[in-house]
């Protein structure tokens, strides 16, 4: 109908993209926030897994089949990605929508977008790619193919805006959860049958298979140090339920009672609960951060990814807390540093040291504050980005559209 515009229609298609558990649960709640505040009826659709899904979105593909990390274990599921790649810019191509959303998985969502012709619909990129560690070149390319990016970190924004590419910082969105830890030590204790008084250590060793394999056997050797000198200690271990049977196995023969737990409020608990933590570098420090708990961060990958790395890396930690604080606030065991003894022997300290306990404690409250705790819930934020994104998109691209319905074309 001649006369009407972008503005009067009343459905806002949303293609979304995720590639692995973190940025599943960062779709799921920007959907949830976009139903909360959008004046439009909404439509999802694209690649996601269970938390998407439990807003509306029917994924095309089991989604995990793009959460594989690492330059040289990424060769053997090569010609299975480039598929997927190929399908997603298909369907998206076929039907365009209102607005893209990418979410991290930068590997996977990059060779998609690439494939895209034209720019009849914004881009947007959730999760700022780190620049700031390596590869700082990636900023122009994202300068290309997106129209804005949304920022989990308060200093990326500038990397971005430098060469043209608009960047809002949304917050993190560990800090959307609450934590009560006196509740989540009585329901761990409840559900697991874990004493009041015994000392809990959360082991975190990742999620991806190649992660399991490196880091479990030095993660059961520093428990066993430990539970040499530390009476009374348990180990709570918090996975995904797919991992359960590998997990319950593989930590069998550890000197202390080990208990795996899977469903996602009880893993949730397990990490607020824990007198302190051994974990495996990624978000999992951050939501150990929130909950105040004293941590120590190992991470190893293999040799040759881990040499390449050495060449391109440009920072000096790995663990967010200490990015943000520029200091060493959580002992870091990287690669052939992952020894046990010492590992055991910092994790030692943090339970026997009061002072040691708190000094990390102040440095996560730091952390916690710069990444948005006390302001509005990042998800908001990120939704509100995206709506703002849209409403200009449409101001200086205005659609001849007929009230309710969308041809796919600006």
């Amino acid at each position: 109908m001649t006369g009407t515009t972008a503005e009067t229609r009343r459905e806002l298609r949303v293609f979304l993209i995720a590639g692995e558990a973190s940025g599943d649960a960062l779709g799921g709640a920007l959907m949830a926030a976009l139903r909360d505040t959008s004046p439009e009826t909404l439509r999802f659709a694209g690649v996601g897994g269970p938390a998407m899904e439990g807003q509306g979105l029917e994924s095309l593909f089991d989604y995990s089949e793009l959460s594989v990390m690492g330059l040289v274990e990424i060769l053997p599921h090569a010609p299975r990605l480039l598929r997927r790649i190929r399908e997603v810019a298909a369907v998206i191509e076929a039907d365009p929508p209102d607005v893209l959303v990418t979410i991290d998985s930068p590997g996977f969502v990059f060779r998609v977008v690439s494939r895209l012709q034209g720019r009849s619909y914004p881009r947007i990129h959730y999760v700022a790619p780190t620049v700031w560690a390596w590869k700082p070149g990636r900023v122009h390319k994202f300068r290309r193919h997106f129209d804005r990016l949304l920022a989990l970190l308060p200093f990326e924004p500038p990397y971005f805006e430098q060469v043209g590419l608009p960047c809002t910082f949304v917050g993190h969105p560990v800090v959307e959860a609450a934590v009560d830890r006196q509740a989540s030590r009585r329901r761990v204790g409840e559900a697991c049958a874990i004493p009041e008084d015994a000392t809990l250590l959360c082991v975190l060793p990742g999620s991806r298979a190649g992660e399991l394999d490196r880091h479990l056997p030095a993660f059961g050797e520093t428990v066993a140090l430990l539970a040499a000198r530390q009476p009374g200690l348990r180990v709570i271990l918090p996975t995904l339920p797919h991992l359960r049977a590998r997990l319950v196995a593989q930590t069998a023969d550890w000197p202390v009672p080990v208990v795996v737990v899977t469903e996602a409020a009880v893993r949730a608990d397990a990490m607020a609960a824990a007198d302190v933590a051994l974990a495996a570098s990624g978000t999992v420090t951050l939501e150990l951060a929130r909950a105040r708990v004293p941590t120590v961060v190992a991470y190893r990958v293999a040799p040759l990814t881990a040499w390449l790395l050495r060449r391109v890396i440009q920072v000096d930690y790995v663990s967010i807390v200490n990015l943000i604080a520029d200091r060493a606030v959580i002992p870091e065991f990287l690669q052939d540093a992952m020894r046990p003894a010492d590992m055991a022997a910092a994790l030692r300290a943090l339970l026997s040291d009061p002072a040691a306990r708190l000094a990390m404690q102040e440095g996560q409250s730091g952390t916690m504050l710069a990444l948005g705790e006390d302001g509005e819930p990042p998800s908001r934020r990120a939704a509100a980005a995206v709506l703002d994104v849209v409403r200009d998109w449409r101001k200086t691209r205005p659609l001849p559209a007929i009230a309710g319905h969308h041809d796919g074309e600006t």
